[in-house]
């Protein structure tokens, strides 16, 4: 028995519309439960964003002797550009850069010391690949011809590491854990759907009509209530990311961790690609699976 396209748009229109109630509880079980899906997605792309700045600015800094000669200054920037733990490129401050940065921090103590910007350390500024990396460069440079001392908070990369980690496997948990619980949910919802209709799916059996003559509009029918449910999720998912990027505001909340965790559009956009493929995807493979138990008659 062949399986029309107007034959299965008809059937799921009419099953859809039959079962309206059941098709509400579907459409809302996959909504709610995507909805906190993507949250945790969004979240946890935040975390990996908010990572990458902590990052950029927790500078491993090798200051040169103030009577550096310009080889010695040189020789360390060349060092530093083939580090592969290093992110490229590495700056330079000048004696006048150095000078105004100590001014801006402590001018006082500059002013009474009567210290001239020609004695005050030169600088190279590097950014480790990774938290931990810093420590490499320290140990690369210390003691090396020319070089005063090399500095980095070592004990605020190692804390900010753990709380890094800590967030990321939080976070992915949490959305392994809700994906789970949505396909769960979505599965004994469509099942108790099917179920309410075995015995229509029992007669067309008996008439003759062939697994997948049948299985074919429940498919759809799961189907369209994946798509319903996960487009209305993608909807709250966008309109969290809203809120959280009002929160981030550069212009009202600079340097603040939701201005970290601000996501482009694309990055929204593949986050809601996602929760709506799975929300199909659940509801299409979740309606073919609940109905197979109703097949043998």
């Amino acid at each position: 028995m062949p399986v029309s396209v107007d034959y299965v748009t008809r059937e799921t229109g009419s099953n859809l519309w039959r079962n309206r109630l059941m098709t509400v509880a579907a459409v809302l079980t996959v909504a709610v439960s995507l909805a906190l899906v993507g949250a945790a997605l969004l979240l946890k792309q935040g975390a990996a964003k908010a990572e990458l700045d902590w990052q950029r600015g927790n500078e491993v800094v090798v200051w040169m002797q103030p009577n550096a000669a310009s080889n010695e200054i040189k020789a360390v920037g060349t060092q530093l550009k083939t580090l592969p733990y290093v992110v490229q490129p590495c700056a330079y401050w000048n004696h006048a850069r150095d000078f105004a940065e100590a001014q801006r921090y402590d001018g006082s103590i500059i002013s009474e010391a009567q210290i001239k910007p020609a004695q005050v350390p030169t600088s190279w500024r590097c950014t480790p690949t990774q938290p931990q990396d810093a420590q490499l460069v320290i140990k690369r440079f210390s003691g090396q011809p020319g070089v005063r001392n090399v500095s980095a908070p070592l004990q605020y990369l190692h804390t900010e590491q753990r709380v890094i980690n800590i967030l990321q496997i939080v976070f992915l948990s949490v959305a392994l854990v809700l994906l789970v619980s949505a396909a769960v949910l979505i599965l004994n919802t469509i099942r108790m759907a099917i179920f309410a209709r075995r015995r229509e799916v029992s007669v067309m059996k008996l008439v003759g009509a062939t697994n997948w003559f049948i299985r074919v509009p429940f498919m759809s029918e799961g189907l369209v209530q994946g798509l319903l449910g996960s487009g209305l999720a993608a909807v709250i998912v966008y309109a969290l990311h809203l809120v959280l990027n009002h929160l981030g505001n550069p212009r009202t909340n600079p340097g603040g961790l939701f201005t970290q965790m601000r996501l482009t559009g694309w990055e929204m956009f593949g986050t809601d690609a996602v929760v709506v493929l799975v929300g199909i995807a659940i509801g299409t493979l979740g309606s073919g699976m609940a109905i197979r138990r109703f097949l043998d008659v």
